[in-house]
């Protein structure tokens, strides 16, 4: 038995953003896994399909539309499913977009939708569920969705890239303050690298300034062609959560490069600068 199912078999998962991309990849390996399975989504035709196929394959399953946004959304989440199925013991906090597009271009709506979605669905994911783990006693996982542009920057991906820093910066200071608290809740930084979603789809950017357009098209034509299995992907992350580690990544030799080059930065005190792949993406 792999440590991943020794670990989370028969357990309750939670996954928010569970309708596409790395949210349903992450979904379908908890259900091999053997656990229970609360799909949270904003779509909830995304989640009626999910949820049938699942099911049809025999796996316990419970679909809940949620808004990330909204954080008294992720109340009711937390407080469905432990009326519906008790104690959770992983918690996916990985429902996120991504806006293309210049600082003062972008509209307030996407700005704020950005925000709402990436950093403080992931905070009031694990307000909403810490206390009743820290609660039960059990061991428990917490998996945010940070990303490798959580150590880059990248003109025009500024709104994604501030949310990815500060997810990871708030994923740090949670495994500390676990760690203080002596109980068995177990913190991971999920950063993919290049993983195949639909993430930079066009009806993925309704909202975002016409310029995006020719960005978007690019990075989804890098995705498809270059990006990871997301199925591979899935179920290296969960190897990696189950096994404890803090630095959970898809491609670490990537993450290893891009953490360096940061490094480098810091230590130098450099002025940004953009990398060549940057250039050629905007076109330079």
């Amino acid at each position: 038995m792999s440590l991943d199912h020794e670990v989370f078999a028969g357990g309750v998962a939670v996954i928010t953003g569970a309708g596409a991309g790395i949210g349903e990849g992450l979904a379908r390996r908890a259900s091999e896994l053997g656990m229970k399975v609360v799909l949270a989504d904003i779509s909830h035709q995304r989640l009626e399909v999910l949820a049938s196929d699942l099911r049809a394959k025999g796996s316990e399953v419970l679909p809940i539309a949620v808004d990330v946004s909204q954080p008294a959304e992720l109340d009711r989440l937390a407080a469905a499913v432990h009326s519906h199925w008790g104690d959770v013991r992983l918690l996916i906090n990985n429902a996120g977009i991504e806006t293309i597009g210049n600082s003062w271009e972008i509209p307030l709506e996407r700005w704020e939708a950005t925000l709402n979605i990436n950093l403080h669905g992931v905070i009031h994911g694990v307000r909403a569920f810490a206390p009743r783990m820290l609660a039960s006693g059990k061991p428990a996982w917490i998996g945010n969705l940070a990303s490798i542009g959580g150590f880059s920057v990248m003109p025009t991906q500024t709104a994604y890239i501030v949310t990815k820093h500060a997810v990871e910066s708030f994923s740090e200071c949670l495994y500390l303050e676990m760690e203080l608290s002596g109980k068995p809740i177990h913190v991971s930084s999920i950063i993919p690298g290049m993983v195949k979603t639909q993430i930079f789809d066009a009806n993925a950017g309704v909202g975002e300034p016409d310029t995006a357009s020719r960005h978007r098209t690019v990075m989804r034509e890098l995705m498809a062609n270059y990006g990871m299995d997301l199925t591979a992907a899935s179920k290296l992350i969960l190897e990696q959560v189950a096994a404890g580690e803090f630095w959970v990544s898809t491609q670490p030799d990537m993450t290893r490069e891009v953490v360096a080059g940061r490094i480098e930065f810091l230590k130098n005190q450099s002025k940004p600068q953009l990398a060549p792949q940057a250039r050629i993406l905007l076109g330079l």
